[in-house]
């Protein structure tokens, strides 16, 4: 096991050096030269880093994973490549502050910028990365999360931008050989989808999981934080040409559709072949102790590693890229975007560990700070493609932002032993807020928000 993540660890130091580069459009869009192969593996890569949380629901909740973490995002996806996508990469913009500040002006893009930072500390995933280490070579978990941010940052700073995509490339045929190869030992030991099908509680074969229709709902208002996913706005803003970045998304969500087969699936079997498994996080590294070989189950925990760590490093280096690109330049007037992005590499590292271990809990992780910065993105983002008419005017932006981001953070703070306030998760009533500020925005003068934002400080987008 040790010799296997060793091999892959010097592979992504072997890619990431031959990839690194001093310019810095080289260092935080690759150029803006992604292919539609690279542009597929990176972005697949990236959008799938919760796998133990995928193993979890489907060993708890069957079939129904796939309505809820996979169907909501297909939509969302493919509204965004319909609608986003092209446009993404015909602005000049390098970043998605970059396209509020062209829609709203510069208080937009400080207000953003800050919310994008909150939102791509990768936490979530840098705890996940500790997880795994501790579960196959039992390392405390401190040392195993600052190890594994040490290592990211360490290939990550060599080549920036294009060095995330290299070893996204490596990491997309890692993650679906290692779950191609589990899957058809254990479905032999249940003997087939039929044999795997029967032998599932009836829950697990139900669509909803046994949990109603709301408890699914929910999930398709949670998946449109995709419309707002930076991760794609920087890839989108990276690619080639528009085509590229629309008919690569287009071409992810049918492998995102594979893989979700080969994750489900996995997760039915350990269902089946490990019923009585206390801690269904453990699912897929329990499935491959069982019934790989030694060999097999090695390869398959690299898998593993690859599939959390594609997340990782792409949200770090997005969060670092924002305070490079985005936090620095509004603090001082001439400033190295590269070397305050390597910074930012350290401070991002150094807040993604400390929140990982204080929080102890990736659905925590992701479902407060998602509730916070979708509610508050949504809708300014969305609209900052659509004319003047139907936009936000530049002081409404910034009022819709804030007060939406303060709402959910307000229904966090107020929840109580077993529900939130008015039995509301905290993005309905934010997304509420945005939609009414946008709504009074249309209908009142231009100057009407000034008195609330401080006269003059709002300026006009471009």
């Amino acid at each position: 096991m040790a010799i296997a993540l060793l091999l892959y660890a010097t592979a992504l130091l072997v890619v990431a050096w031959r990839s690194r580069t001093r310019a810095t459009i080289e260092y935080l869009l690759a150029g803006r030269t992604l292919t539609l192969p690279a542009f597929v593996a990176t972005l697949v890569s990236t959008w799938y880093g919760g796998v133990l949380g995928v193993g979890e629901f489907s060993y708890r909740f069957g079939i129904s994973n796939w309505l809820v973490f996979g169907v909501p995002y297909y939509l969302a996806a493919l509204i965004f490549a319909i609608v986003f996508a092209s446009r993404a990469r015909r602005s000049s913009a390098l970043s998605l502050p970059d396209q509020l500040l062209s829609a709203y002006g510069e208080t937009a893009r400080r207000v953003g910028a800050s919310l994008i930072l909150v939102m791509t500390v990768p936490a979530a995933y840098v705890l996940m990365l500790g997880e795994l280490l501790r579960i196959y070579f039992g390392v405390p978990l401190l040392p195993a999360l600052a190890a594994s941010m040490l290592f990211t940052i360490a290939y990550v700073a060599l080549g920036g931008f294009r060095s995330v995509v290299s070893t996204n490339i490596v990491q997309f045929l890692l993650m679906f050989a290692g779950f191609a190869l589990v899957l058809p030992v254990a479905l032999a030991r249940v003997g087939g989808l039929g044999g795997l099908w029967h032998a599932l509680p009836p829950t697990h074969r139900s669509w909803d999981g046994g949990m109603g229709v709301q408890f699914v709902a929910v999930w398709y208002f949670i998946a449109l934080q995709t419309l707002v996913e930076p991760t794609f706005f920087q890839r989108c803003y990276a690619a080639r040409s528009p085509s590229v970045a629309r008919g690569g998304v287009l071409v992810s969500i049918l492998f995102w559709g594979l893989f979700d087969a080969l994750t489900t699936f996995s997760g039915l079997a350990a269902r089946v072949l490990l019923p009585e498994l206390q801690d269904p996080v453990l699912a897929y590294p329990a499935l491959g102790r069982l019934v790989l070989s030694p060999f097999g189950n090695a390869f398959f925990a690299v898998g593993l590693f690859a599939t959390v760590m594609s997340t990782a490093h792409s949200y770090l280096f997005l969060a670092a890229a924002t305070i490079g690109h985005d936090v620095i330049p509004e603090l001082r007037a001439r400033s190295d975007e590269r070397r305050w992005t390597i910074a930012g590499l350290f401070l991002v590292g150094a807040a993604a560990v400390t929140l990982a271990f204080a929080m102890r809990s990736v659905v925590a992780v992701w479902h407060d700070i998602g509730s916070i910065v979708t509610s508050a993105l949504l809708l300014p983002v969305a609209l900052a493609h659509a004319p003047p008419r139907v936009r936000f005017r530049p002081a409404g932006a910034v009022l819709g932002m804030t007060l939406a981001a303060a709402v959910a953070l307000a229904w966090i703070l107020g929840r109580s032993a077993d529900s939130y306030p008015l039995g509301l998760e905290p993005i309905f009533p934010a997304l509420a807020v945005s939609l009414l500020v946008w709504v009074l925005d249309r209908c009142t003068s231009p100057a009407g928000w000034h008195g609330l934002l401080r006269p003059g400080r709002v300026s006009e987008g471009r």
